[in-house]
């Protein structure tokens, strides 16, 4: 399996695979720690995924507490591969007790910790740059401001968003377009047949404001993964989701999940290909997915994460997850019918706005 086909992300110049490495499992420090892996481990994830020729890697300032970016520094130095890869990196999440300007989305922290991480990355630039959760408080003028003196300081060279609000993300892009600012180029949001949720709002924003998706736990948590199953607390397995606190807490074992489940199961046999492949499959193929970040502990994981992409979904095979995992549209998108167009504008069945062939295919809506 060979990653070296290599697609631009948003409405930028930056190519990057659609497998991204996450490297929040490197290390064994902090609330991750207790799934991470050894500097050993680590070390075999990431040289074989470069070796099967990815090039982007996700990670961020308070992972493992910093071991994770300081990790990554030492095997992107010792390899020799800066240039080649695209390394990814996140700051909002206080990582100095008592400074509360250590945390946050606000100018003072967002220079503290772009620093703070080019240290650890043993770097003098960051690829792509984001705001990792919306703090409820740092205007988003603010933000893209400072984004903007990064990249001409040369500290960062694009810039993005994770886990914020639709409305605030619109907010920070049309700002940017609107004062010539650097423009964002990705969306960082948790995707995957077990959570939906972002279709309604989030692909289009992206899609239309030039944004990338890429998408974060699309295993579920690794309960797409075929290691847990129904029981009387739920679910049973060995794993993160029945071990931790944080996974116990997650509330993935559902009547509803068990039934994507059971479809994910029966599609993997019936193409003979692990339930993870045929997940992640899913997710890096839905429109507005620029890539999907693969987290591993062990290489054996990453290998059958690597053959993902090998294969098509019969049509067929993929409405039936579709169907098993669809999700109720919240309102008001459940009035955005082709019927209910054609009412409103009194077009009888007919709600086309252009005839074939008027616009180039990445107008259209199914671009």
């Amino acid at each position: 399996m060979s990653l070296d086909q290599y697609y631009l992300l948003g409405r930028s110049g930056l190519r990057v695979s659609r497998l991204s490495l996450g490297a929040m499992t490197f290390g064994t420090d902090g609330m991750f720690g207790s799934w991470g892996s050894s500097e050993e481990t680590a070390r075999a994830i990431f040289d074989r995924y470069l070796a099967a020729g990815g090039n982007f890697i996700d990670t961020a300032d308070f992972y493992t507490q910093g071991t994770s970016e300081k990790m990554l520094g030492k095997f992107i130095a010792e390899a020799g591969v800066r240039d080649r890869v695209v390394v990814t990196s996140k700051f909002s999440n206080n990582v100095e007790a008592g400074n509360p300007n250590a945390g946050g989305n606000g100018r003072k922290n967002m220079m503290r910790a772009v620093d703070a991480s080019l240290r650890r990355l043993r770097t003098d630039y960051i690829d792509l740059y984001l705001l990792h959760t919306w703090d409820r408080i740092t205007p988003a003028e603010e933000v893209m401001r400072t984004f903007d003196d990064l990249v001409r300081a040369g500290k960062i060279r694009y810039a993005g968003l994770s886990d914020v609000p639709g409305w605030y993300a619109a907010r920070a892009q049309t700002y940017a377009e609107a004062h010539a600012l650097t423009p964002l180029i990705s969306l960082q949001l948790q995707y995957s047949l077990v959570e939906r949720s972002i279709e309604h709002e989030f692909v289009p924003l992206a899609q239309t404001l030039g944004m990338g998706i890429t998408a974060w736990s699309p295993l579920g948590g690794g309960l797409l993964s075929g290691k847990y199953r129904p029981g009387e607390e739920g679910g049973t397995g060995d794993g993160r989701l029945t071990r931790s606190p944080t996974g116990k807490s997650a509330g993935k074992f559902t009547e509803q999940n068990w039934r994507v489940v059971a479809a994910l199961e029966k599609v993997a046999k019936a193409i003979g290909r692990s339930m993870a492949q045929v997940a992640l499959n899913w997710t890096a193929t839905q429109p507005g997915v620029g890539s999907v970040i693969i987290g591993a502990t062990r290489p054996s994981q990453l290998e059958d994460n690597l053959a993902a992409l090998d294969f098509e979904l019969p049509a067929e095979l993929r409405q039936q997850l579709n169907e098993a995992s669809a999700q109720p549209p919240p309102f008001p998108y459940g009035m955005f019918t082709d019927a209910y167009q054609a009412w409103i504008l009194n077009t009888g069945s007919s709600v086309g706005d252009k005839p074939p062939g008027y616009a180039p295919a990445v107008w259209s809506k199914k671009a």
